[in-house]
């Protein structure tokens, strides 16, 4: 009987330490440094060649779609800080449209740190004229760039209550790189 008892309770504790381990986030490497992300965010093949990661963050209660990070890097940039800005913010229509703009440490790297709220304009694909409103949608924007001298992008978009629920997250996550 002891013996069962001991199977069971050895057995409980290799499966508590699975569950554990699949609370583990995603390990992410930026300029050479590496954080990880919280355990609910769950990475996905990108959608473009110009992504170097893409994730899945799940929504919260009431919200019809999840949000998403898209992780970027350019070589050579694409433009200054100032013009990366400006090209997220006019993602957003201007009516309603709010915008706060910040500076935040990724690592031990100062970066721009952009937050939108407004009416999202959704493209079938980035160059497109044509886009579709979507309502109530929220953007956290980081770009910096690295001694490298390679510029980096974050992008979490999506229903502005759940980036809401994910704001600390992700400001942890981006704190977090060493």
């Amino acid at each position: 009987m002891r013996r069962m008892l001991l199977s069971a309770v050895c057995a409980l504790a290799a499966a508590g330490a699975a569950a554990a381990e699949d609370k583990k986030g995603t390990s992410v490497e930026l300029a050479g440094m590496k954080s990880t992300t919280p355990a609910t965010w769950k990475e996905e093949t990108p959608s473009s060649n110009m992504r170097m990661a893409q994730f899945k963050i799940p929504k919260v209660e009431g919200d019809k779609d999840d949000a998403e990070l898209a992780v970027f890097v350019f070589p050579g940039g694409s433009g200054t800080v100032k013009q990366n800005l400006e090209r997220q913010l006019a993602k957003f229509a201007e009516e309603g449209r709010k915008e706060k703009v910040d500076k935040l440490m990724v690592g031990a790297l100062e970066a721009a740190y952009q937050d939108v709220t407004g009416t999202y304009k959704k493209k079938p694909f980035p160059m497109s004229d044509k886009f579709t409103p979507v309502e109530g949608y929220r953007q956290l924007y980081v770009v910096f760039e690295a001694k490298d001298g390679k510029q980096y992008y974050l992008t979490l978009l999506g229903p502005a209550k759940t980036v809401e629920a994910q704001k600390k997250g992700f400001e942890e996550f981006l704190k977090s790189f060493k």
